[in-house]
């Protein structure tokens, strides 16, 4: 579309249940704007344009242009609210206002790199994202669209941990600043650097028919020696 970044949307003054269902109703998604020093505002949103925008991942971790009656407001997408039966049906949106010298909290997409290179993987692994995204901390100007994560030289049985994680200058991972004063023993892990990702030895699981069963032809570990003593 012709500008990613920036949404329009009108300011409303009806506010209640009733007023949002007949916004839904008439193709409109109600929508408010928070933070920073001015009071909340009501505003709504074209809904099939504002889904295009929704279509791109980008548009989640990024400082969006927010339009409201020809007046721009410098935001970012907080939290959306889609209908529990269908995704592409938008029921409400939060907008924060950004203060270009206020550092902000998002959460933004995990992008795995090397998975078809990665030596645990030829070895037969399979590879398990544990973590999808991640919530950060860092001012307007560095926020990040993702974090990109290289698994190319990952072992089988091995993890990457959120400690292990190249961030972009400026971010940093908010779990992590909760264990910051945590006292560790040399080689333990804070309970707070999970792990992100791991390849792993898959299991095998044996299906045993259920006549084989009921005839007696299963064999049970240990049984042989058992009647060999006997």
């Amino acid at each position: 579309m012709k500008n990613l970044f920036e949404v329009q949307a009108e300011l409303r003054t009806d506010a209640g249940k009733g007023a949002s269902r007949r916004l839904r109703h008439a193709g409109q998604v109600p929508a408010i704007v928070y933070g920073g020093k001015d009071a909340p505002i009501s505003i709504s949103l074209e809904h099939n344009k504002f889904l295009r925008h929704l279509e791109e991942e980008a548009f989640y971790a990024h400082i969006l242009t927010l339009v409201i009656d020809g007046k721009k407001n410098k935001v970012v997408l907080k939290d959306l609210q889609r209908h529990p039966a269908s995704d592409v049906r938008i029921m409400h949106a939060d907008f924060l206002r950004i203060d270009a010298n206020q550092a902000m909290t998002m959460t933004v997409q995990l992008h795995f790199i090397g998975e078809d290179v990665a030596p645990g993987v030829k070895e037969g692994g399979a590879i398990a994202h544990l973590m999808t995204d991640v919530e950060i901390s860092c001012m307007p100007a560095d926020l990040p669209e993702y974090i990109e994560i290289d698994i190319s030289t990952l072992e089988l049985d091995a993890s990457i941990h959120l400690t292990e994680l190249v961030l972009p200058k400026g971010v940093t991972l908010t779990a992590l600043s909760h264990g910051q004063e945590e006292h560790l023993e040399e080689g333990e892990r804070s309970p707070h650097d999970q792990a992100v990702v791991n390849i792993h030895t898959p299991r095998v699981v044996v299906e045993v028919e259920e006549d084989d069963v009921e005839a007696g032809d299963v064999e049970v570990a240990g049984e042989d020696e058992e009647a060999s003593e006997d």
